[in-house]
């Protein structure tokens, strides 16, 4: 199984820009799907982006579509999450998740512990 844990979150003005990273341990790593999900406080758990074991196929959700870029690099076991333009709905704690590529959170059977993206004057 794989671990995973987030790094990256911060406080940063609309507009700004942010790369969080989720760095995993475990043997099935490469050939392992990643997403990335967010929760605000007070509500549900949103799909933010995924991308499956080799790049070739990545989703986004359509409220960060041409603002975040996911990437991942196999051999340094990592998955980025290149935020830019950030706005104030952005604000969430940010969740990496290893599993079957999809846009379901139920599909993924390894979490991390989160990162906390804050966007704010």
């Amino acid at each position: 199984q794989v671990q995973l844990v987030e790094s990256g979150g911060d406080l940063v003005q609309p507009g700004g820009s942010l790369r969080l990273s989720c760095a995993a341990s475990g043997s099935d790593f490469s050939t392992t799907a990643v997403g990335w999900f967010r929760q605000a406080p007070g509500k549900e758990r949103e799909f933010v982006a995924a991308i499956n074991y080799n790049s070739h196929y990545i989703y986004y959700s359509d409220s960060v579509k041409g603002r975040f870029i996911i990437s991942r690099d196999n051999v340094r076991r990592t998955v980025n999450l290149e935020m830019n333009s950030l706005k104030q709905e952005d604000t969430a704690l940010y969740y990496c998740a290893a599993g079957i590529f999809s846009k379901r959170a139920h599909t993924y059977n390894s979490w991390g512990q989160g990162t906390q993206v804050t966007v704010s004057l």
